[in-house]
């Protein structure tokens, strides 16, 4: 619930709160849930009003093969965050975390091999992740939510949700690390499409047709749409593992989305305890 409905809910009760909403053509669901939407005295609202939940959306700044761009994380688990939150209806949505470990800078491996990529090292990101949920802590969150969308990182979120949990025992809040989340976009989705017939050998493991598909849903500006349809079957050396994007859909994409939204919202309400 945001904080400017929960304040109708106090005043009117929550059955004329929920009507007049219906009335409002939906106007209440615009109400921003991204942190750098907000002033500081909206957010102390929020917190008041018992937003206290927050979610810190983890991207990577990477080679998507030659049909998605290098931000496509970023762009991804934006708007995934934002459907969690507004899902969840009391969470809002930290900044994205674009610098990620994608590589060695010396030598070049891994997605440091293709230029555009930026990686920095495990510890450095760790100790960012720390910093950030602890400053959301300073604030009133009590549940800090990190969302991460890419699948080389995810030892080091559940290091550090390990480490805070430790550090903040007692004090009432808590870092959550939902693997809800990467399976869903993971495994789950390539289940989602094994039903509608696509093969592993289309499906992929990155750039092919479940990255591609999702971002058509998501983010459908970064999709090299016109060169990806007159495309050949790209492969390893153009940053397309494992897959072929060229029958990726939005339709297919928005299956992945809403299955990704909703475990990964039932996730963190079973963590919280239900709510």
């Amino acid at each position: 619930m945001s904080f400017a409905f929960a304040s109708l809910a106090r005043w009117a009760g929550q059955g004329l709160a929920c009507a007049l909403l219906a009335l409002a053509g939906g106007a209440w669901a615009a109400t921003p849930v991204q942190l750098e939407d907000l002033t500081w005295t909206e957010v102390r609202g929020a917190l008041a009003a018992g937003e206290t939940t927050v979610l810190i959306p983890i991207g990577g700044t990477e080679q998507s093969g030659p049909y998605l761009t290098l931000g496509k994380h970023n762009a991804r688990v934006r708007a995934l965050a934002e459907r969690i939150a507004r899902a969840l209806g009391d969470a809002l949505v930290a900044p994205v975390v674009a610098y990620v470990p994608e590589g060695g800078i010396h030598p070049l491996t891994g997605h440091m091999r293709f230029p555009g990529t930026i990686s920095v090292p495990a510890q450095v990101f760790e100790k960012t992740l720390e910093a950030a949920a602890e400053s959301l802590r300073a604030h009133g969150f009590r549940t800090v939510v990190l969302l991460g969308d890419h699948g080389g990182y995810q030892d080091s979120l559940h290091r550090v949700a390990r480490r805070l949990n430790q550090a903040w025992a007692g004090s009432g809040a808590r870092l959550l690390a939902p693997r809800a989340y990467y399976e869903a976009s993971s495994t789950g989705f390539d289940a989602l499409l094994r039903e509608r017939g696509h093969a592993a050998s289309e499906i992929g493991t990155h750039a092919a047709l479940a990255d591609t598909s999702l971002q058509l849903a998501l983010a459908p500006r970064d999709v090299r749409r016109e060169a990806l349809a007159h495309a050949g079957a790209p492969g390893p050396g153009d940053g397309v593992y494992g897959g072929d994007p060229r029958r990726a859909s939005a339709e297919l994409g928005q299956l992945g989305a809403d299955a990704i939204v909703a475990r990964t919202a039932q996730a963190i309400r079973q963590e919280r305890g239900g709510h």
